[in-house]
């Protein structure tokens, strides 16, 4: 195996890039994991890993992927995330083929890529078929929020579309849109009728736009005590899936 001590070498920096840069992952149609963990759950879920940086001895095998022992101090080069584990990877991007939506969750502009990949993480493990990312969300390629979400991002179906877009696929498969807001027209939770229906989850600090709750069917609340203000949006979107998939 190769070994690799330089930064100016181009597959150290083509994967510094792929870390740092959402334009980069999306031209170069590849992300970066950390993490042998992360390394073996793409693998068992077919992901296509390109590139391996290994700054201990190698504990699994990787068809097909190019692969380079490196000292630590290289990986902590390469990668974004603090506490760097003993490998980096570069993986293929595969975007979800078309598909039903069934039970599905609306995320628009989650802008915090640790709420993002904790959202993909809670519907994967309760059963929700699709996410729908729309707005300004943080990337589900960041290093950030693939580690967050703990293989989500091999497991769970997810779509990134325009409002409108997005709107149109879930009226096509005969779901309605709820949008989870502040309102007076909001129902609670627990007394809304989900079947059929996909739920809209706003950002962390504005909620939902006025543009998508404008495409809403109709709104819900998660009743809280009155001196809360609001959940975290993880927090939020774990409660609503559980509702969801309680129908």
């Amino acid at each position: 195996m190769e070994r690799l001590t330089s930064r100016k070498n181009d597959t150290v920096r083509r994967l510094r890039l792929l870390g740092a840069d959402r334009a980069v992952r999306r031209e170069a149609g590849e992300y970066l994991c950390a993490g042998g963990k992360l390394l073996r759950e793409a693998l068992r879920h077919g992901a296509e890993v390109t590139t391996v940086l290994w700054g201990a001895a190698p504990d699994a095998e990787v068809p097909g992927a190019a692969q380079y022992a490196v000292p630590r101090e290289l990986l902590d080069y390469v990668s974004p995330l603090k506490n760097t584990s003993d490998v980096i990877f570069a993986v293929k991007i595969r975007p979800w083929p078309p598909a039903p939506p069934g039970r599905a969750l609306v995320l628009e502009t989650v802008q915090d890529p640790g709420n993002l990949g904790t959202i993909l993480r809670t519907a994967n493990a309760l059963g929700l078929d699709t996410v729908i990312l729309t707005g300004s969300c943080a990337d589900p390629y960041g290093p950030k929020a693939v580690r967050a979400g703990m293989g989500a991002v091999f497991r769970q179906r997810f779509y990134e579309m325009a409002r409108a877009e997005a709107r149109d696929y879930l009226r096509r498969h005969g779901l309605r849109l709820a949008g989870a807001a502040l309102s007076e027209r909001a129902g609670a939770l627990q007394g809304v009728d989900l079947r059929d229906t996909a739920v809209a989850i706003g950002s962390e600090g504005q909620g939902l736009s006025p543009e998508l709750l404008g495409l809403c069917d109709s709104e819900l609340i998660i009743p809280m005590r009155g001196d809360c203000e609001s959940l975290n949006a993880a927090v939020a979107a774990a409660i609503i899936i559980w509702e969801m998939t309680k129908t």
